[in-house]
């Protein structure tokens, strides 16, 4: 009886399958291979059509969308979306992507089978406007009501200034418009969308992994640094600001940042459609940690956890905090490029020091609090990408009580090839207490010091550095002589 049972179970399964695989359903191509033909419009509405972006449906999870965004208006899209495939060729549109794609950058993956593939695809951004379907309707019928509630109808001739209809009665002119009524959106779309043909093997129900570059998104790093009273030590804190104009937001997205300069070629730009941008929004999320890490010749932040990343939005996520980081204070005198004493904040960016993370470049800021106890901005400078263990070097701004003076004192022409300069450099300490202050000054050709009034260092083969101690209220002077050999 057991045995029946399997016999006709079996039976059974057979014309099943036979049925399903029935020639009504089949369309044999040139090749001779049973080729059949689906066609699916998605819409992220409608979470039973064969596509949809998952990451901003209900059920969908935290690892559906990863967004790698890099400092040169550049980020890549990576998506996981659900797809029912028929065997054969289908037509999929793939909507919700990033208006500033670059079509030529998309990437696609079935999971489970690897036979399948996109065997065509077309970027459609002619987006539904007006205009744009009052040209598509041009020698067609369309309805328009005036403002007196006369309706016309009759086909479209021009709508250059106003709408030229050619009716039953003749041919009506109308400039005073109240509505226009057309069949349907003559193909036009809302929102860009990549339309795919998809070959399967077989038939069924599909994870597939999607991945493209899109312009539109760029990050920076803010820092703000708030010294002591005495500038010995400061409190660090570093922002990342991530700015989305890719034309679409990322709902629950996995991020990560690439630091560094990656090398792109630049080609005639697509003509994405426009849009009218709202002002940007900054949203600020609550302190958190990015895991850093190295790529290439790069340096990659990822983030703990997801994020939503809204168009047209400056969305700031913490990237690191520190305390009591110790600063060195420089007043920096180059006579040749500049008669200001310059104020510069030096950090090590090293563990011991509590920084130590590869510092990705931007804008710092610094603060320091007044008497009373408020904080007051003191001056803000960019820096570069900092590896670990390197200085890092704050431009903060000009000393009003110290100031300095370069003359040249003497000029000798010794031979046709060789003359001597003596220069003097003189800085005046206007302030209550003695400060330390560096003298560059800049050589060139062949050179050879002959006579300092103090020792100096040579940092290059042009560049030599002076560190005098100018008394309180007090004036020092540095001088040399320097023969020039050509």
């Amino acid at each position: 009886m057991a045995l029946n049972k399997i016999i006709v179970a079996a039976m059974l399964m057979i014309v099943v399958f036979a049925f399903a695989i029935s020639p009504g359903q089949q369309d044999t191509g040139a090749d001779g291979k049973n080729i059949v033909k689906h066609s699916s419009i998605v819409t992220p509405s409608d979470p039973y059509s064969a596509l949809f972006m998952m990451a901003t449906a209900q059920e969908g999870t935290n690892e559906d969308t990863e967004i790698t965004v890099y400092n040169q208006d550049l980020a890549l899209v990576k998506e996981k979306r659900n797809v029912d495939l028929d065997a054969g060729y289908n037509s999929i549109e793939y909507v919700d992507v990033a208006s500033r794609i670059d079509p030529t950058s998309v990437m696609f993956e079935d999971t489970r089978y690897p036979d399948t593939f996109v065997a065509e695809q077309n970027y459609q951004y002619d987006l539904v406007s007006s205009s744009k379907l009052l040209d598509k309707y041009l020698d067609k019928e369309i309805s328009v009501t005036d403002s007196d509630g006369t309706t016309y109808t009759g086909t479209l001739l021009s709508h250059g200034n106003g709408i030229v209809l050619k009716t039953d009665g003749g041919v009506v002119s109308l400039t005073d418009i109240s509505k226009i009524e057309y069949p349907d959106a003559a193909g036009l779309l809302t929102k860009p969308t990549l339309v795919w043909q998809v070959y399967s093997p077989i038939a069924g129900n599909r994870d597939v992994l999607t991945s493209y570059l899109t312009g539109g998104m760029s990050w920076k790093a803010n820092y703000i640094v708030k010294t002591n009273a005495a500038d010995t030590k400061a409190d660090v804190t570093a922002w990342v600001s991530i700015d989305n104009k890719a034309g679409t937001s990322f709902n629950n997205a996995k991020l990560k940042l690439v630091a560094g300069d990656i090398h792109r070629v630049y080609d005639r730009p697509i003509p994405y459609p426009k849009y009218a941008y709202a002002e940007e929004a900054v949203a600020m999320d609550a302190p958190t940690a990015f895991a850093e890490e190295s790529l290439f010749e790069y340096h990659l932040y990822t983030l703990d956890r997801t994020t939503t990343l809204k168009n047209n939005e400056i969305k700031q996520i913490s990237l690191l905090s520190a305390d009591d980081v110790p600063v060195n204070k420089e007043f920096i005198f180059d006579g040749t490029q500049d008669s200001k004493v310059r104020v510069v904040l030096e950090m090590t960016n090293s563990e011991n020091m509590g920084l130590g993370m590869p510092l990705p470049k931007g804008v710092v800021r610094v603060y320091k609090a007044d008497t009373s106890g408020q904080l007051q901005f003191l001056g803000e400078d960019e820096i570069d990408h900092t590896a670990e263990d390197e200085d890092v070097r704050v431009f903060v701004g000009n000393a009003f009580d110290i100031t300095g003076e370069r003359k040249q004192t003497d000029y000798q022409r010794i031979s046709e090839d060789v003359y001597r300069v003596s220069n003097e450099i003189t800085i005046k300490n206007h302030k209550s207490e003695s400060v330390d202050v560096v003298v560059v000054e800049h050589l060139y050709g062949d050179w050879d010091i002959l006579t300092t009034s103090d020792t100096y260092t040579k940092k290059d083969s042009r560049t030599i550095e002076y560190r005098i101690s100018v008394p309180a209220v007090g004036t020092k002077t540095v001088s040399y002589t320097v023969e020039y050999t050509y």
